[in-house]
């Protein structure tokens, strides 16, 4: 049985001590690092990022990891979404190419 799980998440520090004056690109930068060096399919948008795993473990694992990116700033704001499905994967794609063949176009992603 395979295990699709989708996380939509966005992670960064809200204490002066994480930020470069309103912008927190530098730090979020890490967190997009981490992720892209990582074998996990991930999307980026700019409110956030989406990545699939194949477990629940593995998805908290990059969560962890994230925090991690941050864990030396007093504060930290994070928001999760989770789509779990089984019997499925490869579905940052084929959800978009779903919408797509109802749409009977390609969209802007």
């Amino acid at each position: 049985m395979s295990l699709s799980v989708l996380v939509e998440f966005a992670m960064f520090p809200t204490s002066p001590d994480g930020r470069d004056g309103a912008g927190v690109s530098g730090r979020v930068s890490k967190i997009v690092d981490m992720i892209d060096k990582s074998d996990v399919s991930y999307q980026l948008t700019p409110m956030g990022t989406v990545f699939e795993c194949e477990s629940m473990k593995e998805a908290l694992n990059v969560i962890e990891k994230a925090y991690e990116c941050l864990d030396d700033c007093e504060r930290v704001y994070s928001s999760l979404k989770f789509d779990i499905r089984k019997n499925s994967s490869n579905r940052l794609k084929t959800k978009i190419e779903s919408v797509e063949k109802n749409l009977g176009r390609a969209v802007n992603h």
